[in-house]
């Protein structure tokens, strides 16, 4: 993971300047900024960078990939007590038990069969990573989530296995409005009962904020393009 050596000082602007953009998103929608947390995602960013944020006062990363994150982030939480790290993507369910051992929270359940292996294992290592189920809002047929049709029932079967479940995650359609779908997802939350919303990245946080998000998951607006 080749780095740039200008981007310390670059990142840590990027915080300043995204964190102040929460702070006015929340403020036009009449919420706290300290209801909204920021997951920075760290995904092909070396540990050159994921340390400036670190240093920024970033405590909260997101990775896509368990082997990814199992190269960069057991030394860096060495360094680094009180990291939270939630794993933000596609999750096999053959990499169960590494993501049981490696997270803090699993974003992005989306069916029976997963939900089963990670009880499994979180019983079999005595560690319990918070959960989220993705629901997949927009329907797309190559992402990854739950049908919102079916999305209330595997929350359902999350609990009855005791998973930790807390809430929901989605990533809207690349092409569509946002908003539609993150409110489809607040609204799905209510009605289960569930308080944390994850959603809402770069391009359109802001939305998130106005919909209720408790979590945004920016990548490119702190550390800039993907290697």
């Amino acid at each position: 993971m080749a780095e740039d050596p200008a981007a310390p000082l670059d990142v840590k602007a990027r915080l300043e300047s995204v964190r102040a953009e929460i702070a006015r998103a929340a403020g036009a929608a009449a919420r706290d900024p300290a209801g909204v947390t920021l997951v920075a995602v760290s995904k092909t960013h070396g540990p050159g960078r994921i340390e400036t944020a670190i240093a920024a006062g970033q405590r909260v990363f997101g990775e896509n990939r368990v082997r990814e994150a199992k190269e960069k982030w057991p030394a860096l939480r060495a360094r680094h007590p009180g990291i939270e790290l939630r794993l933000i993507g596609h999750l096999q369910t053959n990499k169960a038990a590494e993501a049981v051992a490696l997270f803090d929270v699993i974003e992005t359940i989306d069916s029976p069969r997963l939900a089963r292996a990670l009880a499994k294992e979180m019983t079999r290592q005595n560690r319990r990573p918070r959960c989220l189920v993705q629901v997949n809002t927009g329907g797309e047929a190559q992402k990854s989530g739950a049908p919102l049709g079916s999305a209330e029932a595997l929350v359902g079967e999350c609990r009855a296995l005791a998973l930790p479940v807390e809430g929901l995650m989605c990533i809207p359609p690349a092409e569509s409005d946002p908003a539609p779908h993150f409110r489809m997802l607040a609204e799905l939350a209510q009605r289960l009962s569930l308080k944390t919303l994850s959603m809402g990245m770069s391009a359109d946080f802001p939305a998130a904020i106005a919909a209720g998000a408790t979590h945004v998951r920016l990548g490119t607006a702190i550390f800039g393009a993907r290697n």
